[in-house]
């Protein structure tokens, strides 16, 4: 059993869906998680939203970890994961080749919603959990067409079939 990968700009439902999902036995993951352990090991961020703005030499770096981590991994994997990562310097592949290349896909799932539904729970994220979340829907549409890019990307590089 491979694994299928899970993706959406923050706030578009991902781990609403994967919580409400039939798992057919597979562990759900999420990479943020395996991200921010090591970043916090490694780089002593104290916080989840902070990764994004570490240097991408650390990104990389935690990348290369979580990824020999998850080709450890034994049995079926649901991955909850950012499609793109939109950086200070620009969006940077949430999963990048030297990732994919070590990993089993089974298929590739892209998650939206309205843009107005996007918003509000980032907003509840916010409030409720203290996360750090732009809410400017230029953006929102901007980070959801590169997404679209993405998956196109990694669906050829892994021949996994995508599902948006």
């Amino acid at each position: 059993m491979g694994m299928a990968i899970i993706m959406g700009v923050p706030g578009a439902g991902k781990s609403t869906v994967l919580k409400s999902a039939d798992t057919k036995g597979r562990a759900i993951l999420n990479y943020g998680d395996l991200m921010f352990e090591i970043a916090q090991k490694e780089f002593g961020i104290s916080h989840r939203d902070e990764i994004r703005r570490l240097d991408t030499k650390k990104q990389r770096r935690m990348q290369s970890l979580v990824a020999k981590k998850l080709s450890a991994q034994k049995g079926g994997i649901l991955l909850d994961t950012h499609c793109s990562i939109n950086t200070p310097r620009g969006y940077l592949p949430g999963l990048p080749f030297s990732l994919l290349s070590g990993l089993d896909v089974e298929v590739l799932v892209l998650i939206s919603a309205p843009a107005d539904e996007i918003l509000e729970r980032r907003r509840k994220d916010m409030q409720a959990a203290g996360r750090v979340r732009e809410l400017d829907v230029e953006g929102l549409l901007e980070h959801e067409a590169i997404n679209r890019a993405f998956l196109a990307s990694y669906s050829a590089f892994t021949r996994a079939r995508p599902r948006a």
